[in-house]
């Protein structure tokens, strides 16, 4: 297994490999690093930076067998996808600032992300995992009273894509099979979510195909599987992991 990272070190974007408590750097790009070049930096002084620089984060609503089950949601026929924008981006330890134009609740969603390494359009299901660099920790951040403020018409857009709201990171694990993961949500330390990703409705290999059937998937994409059960809202000040073993852990703190 290998853990792919991308920090600001001397000024500039770089690419390393983790390994236990220090990265050590490398001279190629995230999808082939390369050479080491020798340097390497603590993990406590890394400056982190998200593992890639998607063009669009492709996320899934009711993705997850027991969220349904408990929300007497139907289980949809096909994944349920929406965008998240590159200005909602933001990497491991980076802040989540709290919207200036939205006072309500903002909510956690812990996720599991499928980042791309090769461009795919159309691909089959068992080509899919051809395309698949590896995976990731998700917080998909939602201001959850935008979504149905308005009867005629539902804003995911505007409530899933205030600055910050896409986090991801810290680092891309390759090399690991995503049934065998389970997703933590600590909130200021406690638990309050912990669900398995082989409860998934569609799997990651079966989500890169049949997103693929309707966009290109580009190098650096990255698909976020959806959450289950235990999204509840954030105070300012609150800090959020998002914990998934085999992976990394993801934290930041909203507001």
């Amino acid at each position: 297994m290998t853990f792919l990272a991308r920090i600001e070190h001397a000024g500039r974007p770089c690419v390393g490999l983790l390994e236990g408590d220090r990265i050590r750097l490398h001279a190629g790009t995230i999808f082939d690093p390369g050479a080491e070049t020798g340097e390497e930096v603590a993990v406590a002084d890394a400056r982190w930076l998200t593992p890639t620089e998607p063009t669009k984060m492709v996320a899934l609503w009711n993705n997850f067998r027991a969220a349904a089950e408990k929300n007497g949601w139907a289980i949809p026929a096909e994944p349920l996808t929406f965008l998240k924008a590159p200005n909602s981006f933001a990497a491991h330890d980076h802040a989540i600032p709290a919207p200036k134009s939205y006072d309500g609740r903002v909510a956690y969603e812990g996720e599991l992300g499928i980042v791309i390494g090769k461009a795919c359009a159309g691909v089959s299901v068992a080509e899919a995992a051809d395309h698949i660099l590896g995976y990731t920790c998700v917080n998909d951040v939602t201001a959850m009273e935008l979504l149905q403020r308005d009867p005629s018409f539902a804003q995911w857009t505007r409530a899933k894509n205030f600055d910050g709201f896409g986090v991801f990171g810290p680092v891309i694990a390759t090399g690991l099979d995503p049934a065998s993961l389970t997703v933590r949500t600590l909130v200021n330390g406690r638990e309050r979510q912990n669900y398995r990703v082989d409860d998934m409705i569609f799997p990651p290999a079966e989500l890169v195909s049949r997103i693929s059937q309707d966009m290109t998937l580009v190098p650096g994409d990255v698909i976020a599987c959806g959450t289950s059960l235990g999204v509840l809202p954030m105070k300012a000040g609150t800090v959020v992991e998002i914990v998934i073993d085999g992976v990394g852990t993801l934290r930041n703190r909203y507001g």
